[in-house]
């Protein structure tokens, strides 16, 4: 790998063990899949602030890693920590996946990684568990700072430091992932993912799970399994299979035509951030493309076997909304977990109580250089078979 500058492979190593005072990486080759980004953001047309805001990321990346390995380091029994029959919520953005494990994370016999322990995995070598933890405050400050600096993203894809959060940071953080690509015009890096065996990254995602469920322990949380959401997992469903052979998937469906607009919407107003130039015809495309090769993707993991029932609920976005109680007792019902009284009510507090989106800034499938007619061309095989009120 050559130097470029600003994303050199040795300054951002350099960088993050320096921060840190840690040398020891872990297990994982993790500096392939990096070096195939960070060669590819020097051509990304990205402006100072966008170079300053995806370096630092990635630096957070490393650090979190090293302090990761220096707690394990200390607490070997962290990687003792089962990861039981998780259930993961998937489905394209803006199907109602955010809405089902929330409503999911509300009963206290669950684990869900909230924003907070999202945004910083690994706590500062020191704590000692006792108390509030300092990263909650340094969260919610984050939050008001999105809130006041980035009202327009915040809008699209607002992330609360107590509310349960997608671990899609954790596939970014091992570098095998398709964040970038939301954030930046990496042709050469969104090409290359499409040949890998991202098995790695869900590792490492394993990993990060052992990490927080012992974290959650010394707080006192006894909760069973997991409830986990992102719409990345869509992709590599034989991938999460092969990980956590016990999980549980929920996938939501919707309209192809609202989560692609909504997708693309959030990946313009992301690039817009980085960059100063930014054609939103391009970032439709992309994104048509990318959503449409992980659909494929999915099909082609459920097939048509009978008994795929047996690890996957689906679950239409409007469902969803309508009866959102109803829903959830639909999973409970396929996982064999019993709907208490206890656990209904307080999903229900949840909606109550729930925060309430913002209005997001009009868009629509033309602003990205898409029709409604390409959008059902390229998911006609998903409409037919996934959407109940599809012709």
């Amino acid at each position: 790998m050559a130097d470029t500058g600003t994303f050199a492979m040795a300054g951002v190593l350099a960088d993050a063990q320096r921060k840190e005072g840690l040398t020891d990486w872990g297990p994982g080759d993790f500096e392939e899949p990096l070096g195939v980004l960070l060669d590819d953001y020097p051509g990304a047309g990205l402006n100072a602030i966008g170079e300053h805001i995806l370096r630092s990321g990635i630096v957070h990346s490393l650090r979190m890693r090293l302090r990761t390995q220096e707690w394990i380091h200390r607490h070997p029994e962290i990687l003792d920590e089962r990861i039981e029959a998780p259930i993961v919520v998937v489905g394209m953005m803006r199907s109602g996946t955010t809405l089902l494990q929330r409503l999911l994370a509300a009963d206290t016999r669950l684990h869900c990684a909230r924003g907070w322990e999202v945004v910083e995995v690994a706590p500062k070598l020191d704590y000692d568990f006792t108390g509030t933890d300092p990263r909650i405050a340094i969260s919610e400050m984050r939050e008001n700072k999105s809130r006041e600096l980035a009202p327009e993203l915040f809008a699209i894809h607002p992330m609360y430091a107590r509310e349960a959060e997608e671990e899609i940071v954790f596939l970014a953080d091992a570098f095998l992932s398709h964040v970038p690509e939301s954030g930046a015009n990496l042709p050469n890096y969104r090409t290359w993912l499409n040949t890998q065996d991202f098995a790695p990254a869900y590792a490492y995602l394993h990993r990060m799970l052992q990490f927080l469920q012992w974290q959650q322990r010394r707080r006192g949380v006894t909760a069973g399994r997991w409830v986990l959401k992102s719409p990345a997992h869509l992709g590599y469903l034989d991938t999460l299979h092969d990980e956590f052979p016990d999980v549980h998937v929920v996938h939501m469906h919707r309209n192809p035509r609202t989560t692609i607009a909504s997708g693309a919407s959030l990946n313009a107003t992301l690039h817009a951030m980085h960059a100063d130039d930014v054609d939103p015809h391009r970032v439709g495309s992309q994104w048509l493309d990318r959503m449409g090769w992980t659909n494929d993707r999915a099909m082609a993991v459920r097939g048509d076997d009978v008994d795929e029932s047996l690890w996957v609920t689906d679950i239409q976005y409007e469902d969803a909304v309508a009866d959102p109680i109803g829903q959830v007792r639909r999973v409970y019902d396929a996982i064999g977990l019993e709907l208490t009284d206890t656990a209904e009510s307080a999903m229900r507090q949840w909606l109550d109580d729930r925060p309430r989106e913002v209005p997001r800034p009009p868009y629509g499938l033309d602003t990205y250089g898409l029709t409604d007619e390409q959008v059902d061309e390229r998911f006609s095989l998903y409409n037919k078979r996934f959407r109940k009120d599809y012709p």
